[in-house]
């Protein structure tokens, strides 16, 4: 890997060139088996250790007859946990309470004092962890956001007038750090946001990227058929302005199927978006540090069998630093690219996407690469996986900068 021209010729690289795969590759007679030993330990060399943390598998966005869903509150919680058996689960609810029907913060106790008491309910430490959140109109900007809390006891976020929001509104939300939020629906015209608009400072942290048959990584990807599609509130429309926002995955189930294959839909649609955190453990505050630093993915779960129960593990990192990370290198600094994907079908293809293109393609569930050219001032990569079954999964991108 020292060789004086390496920058000269390449700017992707893999380690199995190092100087003791090529001493192995050339060492003339010797012991066969021991010299391919050589070789896969140079190939592998510069991999990250096995992660310290734990993937983690969860809801982040259903409905209950509180507002426009079909079950209860208890069969919510219990069919993500029992049925769909989940890590973790939040409560999306909209804060109109359906149409026709009292807005969560009416009454005494009102459904979101309901909503708050269910949430400390339903947790178990270690087990099954849930997050305080509802689904709030927030025209112009986005329309339907999804604002989920740190503290059980939090109140609802109003302004000047309810289903909308103002630009200072959205910057005193920006600035809250006891609170994230996220998006959905970005590309439709009815219920969008157009990030090639919305100034850098006004992005939200991050962006629901698939529910049920509706991706929204770039217009015209494979797993979205909308009825309408606008150009601007797609996730690479905001990473190409600079945006670092992170990816979840949520059902917007309305049936009580969060989390579950069902054949009530056709295509794409069969499968629920969930998301995916690295964390320490299954609590409520390390799988809450763990969104707010965005290490998570988002992608499409298959049926509840199999070693893996239709999840998928991705583990992504470079140079050791996890998805959702904003790294300042050294200017000489060489990126080694890492993901590891478990999953219950096989792997079709990994792509890492680098600057809104996809920079890297292999059919394997494991690679590794080195990057040497740094391309803009903040490189963003992330990763897209796809399954031999037809499912996907993404991950929050890291963005590097070197100098």
């Amino acid at each position: 890997m020292n060789h004086p021209d390496k920058y000269t010729a390449k700017r992707i690289d893999t380690p199995n060139r190092s100087k003791a795969f090529t001493d192995a590759v050339y060492s003339g007679v010797g012991d066969t088996r021991a010299l391919i030993a050589e070789m896969n330990a140079a190939e592998h060399s510069g991999e990250p250790s096995p992660p310290t943390l734990k993937a983690f598998v969860g809801e982040m966005h259903g409905h209950t007859n509180l507002s426009d869903g079909a079950v209860d509150i208890d069969t919510y919680f219990t069919n993500l946990r029992d049925i769909a058996k989940l890590d973790f689960a939040a409560l999306s609810d909209h804060d109109h309470g359906g149409v026709g029907k009292p807005e969560l913060w009416v009454g005494s106790p009102s459904k979101w004092d309901v909503i708050r008491k269910k949430v400390k309910e339903y947790r178990i430490e270690g087990q099954f962890t849930t997050i305080l959140a509802y689904e709030r109109d927030s025209y112009p900007f986005f329309n339907n956001l999804v604002i989920y809390f740190e503290n059980d006891d939090a109140d609802m976020v109003r302004g000047v007038r309810d289903g909308e929001l103002t630009e200072a509104e959205l910057r005193v939300l920006l600035a809250r750090e006891d609170c994230v939020f996220a998006p959905h629906d970005t590309y439709m015209l009815t219920s969008g946001a157009d990030f090639t608009a919305l100034p850098i400072d006004l992005m939200p942290p991050f962006l629901e990227i698939i529910s049920r048959g509706d991706a929204a990584e770039y217009m015209g990807n494979p797993c979205a058929e909308p009825s309408v599609a606008i150009e601007g509130g797609y996730f690479q429309d905001a990473i190409r302005r600079g945006a670092h926002m992170g990816v979840i995955g949520g059902s917007d189930d309305h049936q009580g199927l969060g989390g579950q294959v069902t054949e009530a839909y056709r295509g794409y649609a069969q499968y629920p978006g969930l998301t995916g955190v690295w964390a320490e453990e299954n609590t409520h505050k390390a799988i809450f540090d763990a969104i707010k630093a965005k290490r998570t993915y988002a992608f499409m779960r298959g049926p509840l069998d199999g070693s893996m129960n239709g999840r998928m593990e991705i583990d992504f990192r470079i140079n050791g630093h996890w998805m959702g990370e904003e790294l300042t290198l050294p200017a000489d600094t060489d990126l080694s690219v890492y993901w590891n994907v478990k999953s219950d079908v096989p792997v079709k293809r990994v792509t890492v996407v680098k600057n809104c293109r996809d920079y890297v393609m292999m059919a394997k569930p494991t690679g590794f690469f080195l990057d040497y050219k740094q391309e803009q001032e903040r490189d963003i990569y992330y990763l897209r996986v796809e399954l031999t079954d037809g499912r996907f999964g993404w991950t929050s991108p890291i963005s590097v900068s070197r100098g």
